[in-house]
């Protein structure tokens, strides 16, 4: 793609600036007793160290794996999903540790869980730990989808609570309750596999707060900036030896007005990238891309995507070594096969500029130290897709740049 080897050499030289600029910094509680199971990831500076050493991540996402895996008929999806994965050099996956739903629900009431269901999650972690793959654990969704935020206010409103929309579930005391006991069920989990608390496991990377929060009926920030620190001190007072992230898909807000110019558009959604993520009991922060739905209308070819790609990359690694002073993890991004213009094609070279980016970063030690895609399927799911599944199997060119990726980053320890 044209204009790719320019922003290459701008990307070093901005990496470079970093590294110049780089202080340092520990800002982790690094573990120095690691369990007798196997050391956990920590954070020094804007880096992940493990064992001492540099860590750098190449994954993907796959929400589906608990639901599946608590089907005896679609288990080995779980299975091929991982292997495959480790075959192409990936190393880390993100994955729900939820669902309030009407299908297979975890949780189908406040503390009420379905076995069948958690012993799939147990599955899951138990999988990811065979083949040498971390795990970043999502604790509740923004959106309705499986459930969300939105199930556990109708929980509330049904037991007497006077809530009215899903914004409440940042507010209300009731709501907070039940999901810091879900979030303790969840931490403090005994594995029927392995014999191993969640919170014991370093196979899981990190827990994630929510799948991209946001707050729409404040956008001053302040309620979820209070909800995020209040459950953050809450997961870190049952398990301080994981990392933690917040799901944030990156807005900035109104601690820096002047970098809301960054935003794909005017509505930050109450959530703020530089204050968000500046609490102290936040490891790391994450980002979130998807220009084609992000972008107006009016400004969304695919010439301005790509644009918008490559500046929100960048400003975001800026602010994450010179403020926030932590690593940053790309946690979503994908190229669907449902957009106008879409070819196999496009959707490699979309992930190279990316992943060139990220490798660009972490060879001059920047910050952004690895990238997700959305998202990894098995064969024959077809009905759980959205356009952004990358069958590997099915697409053995994308696997190579997977692959690549996966070969460079590690070339780098």
């Amino acid at each position: 793609m044209e204009g790719t080897r320019w922003f290459s050499s701008f990307s070093s030289l901005l990496i470079l600036t970093i590294m110049i600029l780089h202080q340092g910094t520990c800002h982790a509680r690094p573990d120095p007793a690691a369990s007798s199971y196997g050391g956990f990831v920590q954070t020094r500076g804007t880096n992940f160290f493990m064992n001492g050493k540099p860590l750098y991540l190449n994954g993907f996402n796959a929400y589906w794996m608990m639901i599946l895996a608590a089907d005896p008929s679609t288990k080995s999806k779980v299975t091929d999903a991982f292997q495959e994965a480790s075959k192409y050099g990936m190393n880390i996956a993100r994955t729900w540790a939820f669902n309030e739903g009407d299908y297979k629900p975890l949780q189908s009431s406040p503390g009420s869980y379905d076995e069948e269901v958690f012993k799939g999650l147990d599955f899951v972690v138990a999988e990811a730990k065979k083949y040498g793959i971390y795990l970043i654990l999502s604790l509740v969704n923004n959106f309705k989808d499986l459930g969300g935020r939105d199930k556990y206010v109708k929980w509330a409103k049904e037991r007497g609570q006077n809530v009215s929309n899903e914004d409440d579930f940042y507010t209300n005391s009731v709501v907070k309750q039940y999901y810091k006991n879900h979030v303790k069920a969840v931490l403090t989990r005994i594995n029927t596999i392995t014999g191993v608390a969640y919170k014991d496991d370093p196979t899981i990377f990190a827990w994630e707060l929510m799948n991209e929060p946001r707050c729409p009926s404040d956008l001053s920030g302040a309620h979820l900036q209070n909800w995020l620190k209040e459950m953050a001190a809450h997961v870190k007072s049952i398990d301080n030896r994981h990392l933690l992230e917040l799901g944030l898909e990156g807005f900035y807000g109104e601690s820096m007005p002047e970098k809301k110019q960054n935003n794909p558009n005017s509505n930050t959604a109450g959530t703020d990238f530089i204050s968000n993520n500046l609490i102290p009991d936040v490891d790391f922060a994450t980002i979130h891309l998807y220009p084609e739905h992000w972008l107006p209308s009016e400004n969304s070819s695919e010439e301005a995507q790509v644009a918008f790609a490559d500046k929100w990359i960048q400003a975001h690694i800026m602010d994450s070594n010179s403020i926030l002073k932590k690593p940053l993890l790309l946690g979503e991004f994908g190229k669907s096969f449902k957009l106008p213009g879409y070819t196999l094609e496009k959707r490699n070279s979309y992930f190279e500029r990316i992943y060139n980016a990220i490798y660009n970063s972490a060879r001059w030690g920047g910050p952004l130290a690895g990238g997700l895609f959305w998202q990894l399927f098995s064969v024959e799911m077809d009905n759980w897709g959205d356009g952004y599944q990358v069958i590997l199997q099915q697409s053995p060119s994308t696997a190579d740049v997977i692959s690549e990726q996966s070969r460079k980053l590690s070339s780098l320890t």
